[in-house]
């Protein structure tokens, strides 16, 4: 099969593709890197900054188009999946769909139905980035997202494409739930693919716990980082001979992975229900991960036996308490630690992935 994967999420398509390769099939990869990540990826479409990197980039992209002719399967990480208006994607995926037997879109990341289903009365969850509860979050980033996710060009590019695609991808319970009621039919779920690498459990002899956390300065309040990091620095304060802080504020993929990589626990995605990609690869090394893990996600996926997370609610409190926990039993970190290998083996293996994937794609 000839596929061709645009956008990146987190590193999403890059692993996807590998997983594909491996099973014998032609992949590219057409993405910007997710932006200051730099993930790996065969064509770069790439945006500089101001109007004029708009207009090189849309030039680019145009001059590029006739390398995207002729795949059994296209494959969009978001209605947005370049960096240009949506007026000008409309025309691409238009191109893209003439030209290519089968078009997919993912539900990954931001999009009008993860908004519509974060602000709705009552909301879809108990908690999002978008509420708690019924009491909604009020923040620039979050308001900057409701208006331009609502009755606007983007919002309408989306509608489109979830309407005219073949079929839709969830990676996520949470992007599953808001995408079923308008689209059950076309619809799927398929976990997120983690390439296995070296186990490197690291904590013995009862030492410091070694607590990562990473920040993306421009969405820290919008991913709950801000709480995380106010929890964990009590824990720092009220227990300075067991707790040692890993901060990584905005930094490459690599070197992220190395800062997981001398690190114990990793705390991530406070709003979420489901572990994302940057926790999967944590479990891949036999970290921990204290963030979103909500029964939901252990269901979607029909896991009955492994818990290898700590879930915690939006509460800076609850963030304290679970992180004061593992601190006074250490005993568990060793079992916690080989059940988030085997949890990210048993259910993200690339491979696996890939043929599900396949299957998909080839039943739509």
């Amino acid at each position: 099969m000839k596929i061709l994967l645009i956008g990146e999420y987190s590193n999403v398509h890059w692993t996807l593709a590998e997983g594909l390769r491996s099973l014998g099939h032609e992949v590219c990869v057409a993405s910007n890197g997710d932006f200051w990540k730099n993930y790996k990826r065969d064509i770069s479409l790439t945006r500089k900054e101001g109007k004029i990197g708009g207009i090189k980039l849309l030039l680019k992209t145009l001059l590029t188009l006739p390398r995207f002719r002729g795949y059994d399967v296209v494959q969009l990480i978001n209605p947005m999946f370049l960096e240009l208006k949506a007026e000008n994607l409309a025309h691409i995926y238009r191109y893209l769909r003439k030209n290519n037997k089968k078009i997919f879109l993912c539900a990954m990341g931001m999009d009008a139905y993860w908004v519509e289903g974060c602000t709705a009365t009552p909301p879809l969850f108990r908690y999002s980035d978008f509420n708690i509860g019924n009491t909604p979050i009020t923040n620039p980033y979050i308001e900057a997202q409701k208006s331009g996710w609502t009755g606007t060009p983007k919002a309408k590019l989306n509608r489109h494409i979830a309407n005219d695609c073949n079929g839709i991808i969830a990676g996520l319970y949470e992007y599953y739930a808001v995408y079923k009621k308008a689209h059950g039919d076309k619809l799927t779920y398929i976990p997120f693919p983690i390439n296995k690498e070296e186990a490197c459990p690291t904590y013995a002899n009862n030492r410091k716990i070694r607590f990562f956390i990473g920040i993306n300065r421009e969405r820290s309040s919008y991913k709950g980082t801000d709480i995380m990091l106010r929890a964990l620095e009590r824990i720092a304060h009220d227990f300075p001979e067991d707790c040692e802080i890993v901060k990584a504020e905005s930094v490459p993929f690599e070197e992220y992975r190395r800062m997981i990589d001398s690190s114990d626990v990793l705390l991530d995605q406070l709003y979420g229900y489901s572990p994302a990609m940057n926790a999967l690869l944590a479990m891949s090394k036999g970290k921990i991960v204290v963030g979103g893990a909500e029964q939901e996600c252990y269901d979607i996926l029909g896991e009955q036996e492994l818990r290898p997370m700590v879930n915690v609610t939006p509460s800076e409190q609850d963030v304290y308490e679970k992180l004061k926990t593992l601190i006074e039993h250490k005993e568990m970190i060793a079992t916690m630690q080989q059940e988030s290998i085997t949890f990210v083996e048993r259910h993200h293996n690339p491979q696996k992935v890939a043929q599900q994937y396949l299957d998909f794609w080839e039943k739509r």
